[in-house]
C-alpha cells in the first residue's frame, strides 16, 4: 500500500468514525501511523484529501453495484438490492454518505472524480435499463428514470438521517416507500388504494 492509499484510508476511518470535521490533514497523518507532516506532501488540501477519499468510496460502490448488476438474479431483485445498497451505505457510513451526496464542492468537481462518481450511476443505470427491458419499470430514457428514482431514494434517505420520516403522513421507511414507488411505476401495476 502506497502511502497515498494509507493517508486516504486513515482519513475515510476518521471521516466514518468522527464525520467531517474528524478529518484534518494533522489527525490523518497520525491516524495513518505517519508524520503529521506527511499528508501535506501528497494532497494540496484537505479538500483534495476529502476528493481522493469519495473517488475511492465511488469505485467501492461502482464494483458493489457492478456484482448486483451482473448477476443472474431477475431484473426486480436487482432494482431492489441496488436500492438497498445505497440504503445501507447512507446508515452504515453516513458521514461517507453526505460526502458523496450532499457536499457541494463533490457535486462539482471534475476529474478522476467525477468519473468515479458517474461509473457508480451507470451502473445504477443499467440495472433501471435492465427493468425497463423486462417490462418492471416504465419506457423513458433511462438516463432521466434512473436520476430520478435515485433522487427519490436520497430524498427519503436524507428525510430519515433528519428524522422526517413520519408514518403518520404514509412514510414509514425507506425501503417500503422505495417499493410503493417502484410499484406505481411499474407498467403491469394495477389500480389500488
Amino acid at each position: 500500500m502506497t502511502t497515498g492509499e494509507k493517508l486516504i484510508e486513515a482519513a475515510a476511518s476518521l471521516l466514518d468514525s468522527g464525520g467531517e470535521s474528524a478529518v484534518t490533514l494533522r489527525a490523518v497523518g497520525l491516524a495513518a501511523g505517519l508524520s503529521h507532516n506527511a499528508p501535506y506532501k501528497h494532497f494540496a488540501s484537505r479538500n483534495a484529501l476529502l476528493a481522493a477519499v469519495a473517488a475511492v468510496s465511488f469505485e467501492e460502490l461502482a464494483k458493489a453495484a457492478n456484482a448486483i448488476r451482473t448477476s443472474s438474479r431477475p431484473p426486480a431483485q436487482k432494482m431492489s438490492e441496488a436500492i438497498a445498497l445505497f440504503v445501507d451505505y447512507s446508515r452504515q457510513r453516513p458521514a461517507r454518505y453526505r460526502l458523496l451526496f450532499n457536499n457541494p464542492e463533490t457535486a462539482a468537481a471534475g476529474g478522476e472524480l467525477k468519473a468515479r462518481a458517474m461509473e457508480t450511476f451507470e451502473e445504477f443505470r443499467a440495472i433501471v435499463q435492465e427493468c425497463q427491458e423486462a417490462g418492471v419499470l416504465p419506457d423513458a430514457p433511462s438516463q432521466a428514470l434512473a436520476s430520478l428514482i435515485f433522487a427519490s431514494a436520497h430524498g427519503l434517505l436524507t428525510m430519515e438521517a433528519n428524522g422526517q420520516m413520519h408514518p403518520e403522513k404514509g412514510l414509514s421507511n425507506v425501503g417500503a416507500s422505495m417499493e410503493l414507488l417502484l410499484g406505481l411505476l411499474s407498467p403491469g401495476r394495477t389500480s389500488g388504494k
